[in-house]
C-alpha cells in the first residue's frame, strides 16, 4: 500500500485506492499477557484528561471463541484471545487497528520491545517474534497496521501539552536522533516492514521539535525499503503549530493522524486536506481519535447497561463541579450517540476527502482505551463503518479523484449541516445528516444526471427518491428521500 502523491493510498498491484475504518483502542493492545516479557504498568496517578492507569494486562477473553482452528498460536496455544480479536474485527469488515510499540512512562507503561523496561539497547527477540505472528496474521486478514512509535509522555525531554522541560528517562535520546532512536526504528523496520499495509506514526500527541520530527522521519524514510506511509499525531490545539512547518517540501511526511472533537472531524480533515494540497504535497488525512477524551466513540446501547448516550459523569462524591480536576465541556454535558458519530465523524471525514477513521474509546465509558478487552462493545459502529466502505466499493465511486464541494449545496462555512464531495461535471455525493433535501448548483456542468439515494444506516442498493433525474446548467432540486425523511441519507447524482 503506497503513497502516490494523492490524498489516498494506493495498492501497488491492483492500483485500487484505500479507505480505512477500524479501532484506535486499546492503545495498549500489545500489553498482552500471552506475550513473553510483558509486565503490568507501574502504579501511577491518572493525569487530568487521561484514562486511569491499570496494573493489569490484556487477555481478550471475550474474543477467544473467535479464534479458529488453523489460526496461529505460540507456546502451546497462547495467543488465541488477540488472534480471535483480530478475526472479529476483520469479520466485521474493518481493515485497520492501531497500537503503541513503546509506552514506558506513558499512560499504560506496559509496552516496550526491549528485554527490560529500562534497557533500550537490547531487544527481546522472543517477544518480537510473537508480535510478528500477530502482525502477519493481521496482514493475512486484510488489516492495516498503524504503528504508533511513541507517545507524548516519553517522546522527548518535554512533558505534556505545555512541553515543560526536564529529564524523561524513558525517552529515546531525549527526543533527538541518536543511537537509541536509530536502533528502535531500525529494529521495527527490519522485523515488520514486510507487511503489506501499514504506517509509521512518529508519535501520539507528539511534542518533539520540528527538527527532531524531521530527523526521525528522514531516518525512517532512508531505512524502510518499502517506503511506507509516515504520519504524525498531535494535540488538537497544536495542529497549526505542529503541522504547518511540516507541509510540502518541508518534510517527508505523507499524512496526518488527526485528534479532534467528534463533531470537528469534517472541518479539521478538510483544513489539512486543503492546506497540504496548497503546499504542493497532498497529505493522506485520517481521523484517528475522537474527543472528548472522557467519551470518544460510545458503546452500543445496552452494552453493560449503557443507555446509548455518551455524557460526562458527575464529579466524584464530595466534590463539586468547580472543585473537580477538570470541568466537563458543554458537549460532554449535553451528550451524543453512535448515530452522531456516524454522521459527523465517519461521513464527516470521508466527505471532506479524508482517508477514513479509527475509533477511540473514552475513559469514562465501558471498554475504554487502556482496558478494552472486547471490540464487540462497538459492534453497531463497525456495521456503520462497513456500510460506508461498501458504498464506495460497490458503487465504483472514484473518491481519489473527488474534492469537497460544500459550496455547491450552500454550505460555504463547511459546518456539519450537509456535505458535498464531487468529481466536477460527472459525479456528486451529497450527505444530509438530518435528512430532508437540498439544492445542488450544477451551473458548471452540462447534461442530465440521475438522482439516487443511499441509506448509510442499513446499506444496500441505491434507491429512487421523489426526483429521479435533473438537468444541469443551474440550481437543481434533489427532492425528498425514499423514506425516513428525518434520518441521514446520501444522495448520488451521476451523469
Amino acid at each position: 500500500l503506497q503513497y502516490v502523491g494523492k490524498h489516498h493510498l494506493q495498492f501497488a498491484g491492483s492500483k485500487e485506492y484505500f479507505l480505512k475504518a477500524g479501532a484506535d483502542a486499546p492503545e495498549t493492545l500489545l500489553a498482552y499477557a500471552d506475550f513473553d516479557g510483558t509486565e503490568p504498568g507501574r502504579k501511577q496517578q491518572a493525569r487530568t484528561g487521561e484514562a486511569a492507569p491499570t496494573q493489569s494486562l490484556h487477555h481478550y477473553a471475550p474474543h477467544a471463541a473467535d479464534w479458529k482452528p488453523g489460526d496461529p498460536t505460540w507456546k502451546n496455544g497462547r495467543g488465541k484471545g488477540l488472534i480471535g480479536a483480530l478475526n472479529y474485527l476483520a469479520g466485521k469488515g474493518m481493515n485497520v487497528f492501531s497500537f503503541l510499540t513503546y509506552n514506558a512512562g506513558g499512560d499504560g507503561d506496559n509496552v516496550w520491545p526491549f528485554v527490560s523496561r529500562n534497557d533500550k539497547l537490547h531487544y527481546d527477540c522472543s517477544k518480537l517474534d510473537q508480535w510478528g505472528v500477530v502482525f502477519d496474521h493481521a496482514t493475512a486478514k486484510g488489516l492495516y497496521l498503524h504503528f504508533k512509535l511513541q507517545e507524548q509522555e516519553m517522546d522527548d525531554d518535554r512533558r505534556g501539552e505545555k512541553a515543560e522541560t526536564g529529564l524523561v528517562p524513558e525517552s529515546l535520546d531525549g527526543g533527538r536522533l541518536g543511537p537509541e532512536r536509530k536502533l528502535y526504528c531500525r529494529e521495527l523496520i527490519a522485523r515488520f516492514a514486510h507487511n503489506l499495509a501499514l504506517n509509521w506514526n512518529i508519535g501520539e500527541e507528539n511534542t518533539q521539535t520540528t527538527k527532531e520530527v524531521n530527523d526521525m522521519v528522514n531516518f525512517i524514510r532512508a531505512t524502510d525499503p518499502y517506503q511506507h506511509h509516515i504520519v504524525i499525531h498531535t494535540f488538537p490545539p497544536q495542529q497549526d503549530k505542529v503541522y504547518t512547518p511540516l507541509l510540502g517540501a518541508n518534510s517527508q511526511l505523507t499524512g496526518a493522524s488527526l485528534q479532534n472533537g467528534w463533531n470537528q472531524a469534517h472541518a479539521r480533515t478538510l483544513k489539512w486536506v486543503t492546506e497540504s494540497a496548497k503546499a504542493g504535497k497532498p497529505w493522506v488525512v485520517a481521523n484517528d481519535e475522537q474527543g472528548p477524551a472522557s467519551l470518544g466513540v460510545p458503546p452500543d446501547p445496552g452494552y453493560q447497561g449503557f443507555d446509548g448516550v455518551a455524557r460526562a459523569k458527575p464529579p466524584p462524591e464530595g466534590k463539586t463541579e468547580k472543585k473537580a480536576a477538570r470541568q466537563p465541556s458543554l458537549e460532554e454535558k449535553r451528550g451524543y450517540t453512535l448515530d452522531d458519530i456516524r454522521k459527523a465523524t465517519l461521513w464527516g471525514n470521508l466527505m471532506a476527502g479524508g482517508a477514513g477513521v479509527e475509533y477511540y474509546f473514552g475513559y469514562q465509558l465501558p471498554q475504554n482505551d487502556l482496558v478494552c478487552e472486547d471490540w464487540r462493545s462497538r459492534d453497531k459502529s463497525w456495521d456503520y463503518c462497513r456500510i460506508a466502505l461498501e458504498f464506495f466499493r460497490d458503487n465504483h465511486v472514484p473518491f481519489w479523484e473527488m474534492n469537497n464541494a460544500n459550496v455547491l449545496i450552500g454550505n460555504a462555512n463547511n459546518d456539519n449541516s450537509k456535505y458535498c464531495l464531487a468529481k466536477a461535471g460527472e459525479l456528486y455525493l451529497v450527505y444530509l445528516p438530518n435528512g430532508g433535501t437540498t439544492a445542488l448548483d450544477l451551473s458548471g456542468a452540462r447534461g442530465s444526471f440521475t438522482v439516487q439515494w443511499f441509506n448509510p444506516r442499513s446499506g444496500g442498493r441505491l434507491m429512487d427518491g421523489a426526483v429521479r433525474s435533473v438537468k444541469a446548467g443551474g440550481q437543481v432540486a434533489l427532492g425528498q428521500p425514499p423514506a425516513d425523511v428525518a434520518q441521514d441519507w446520501l444522495v448520488v447524482i451521476r451523469r
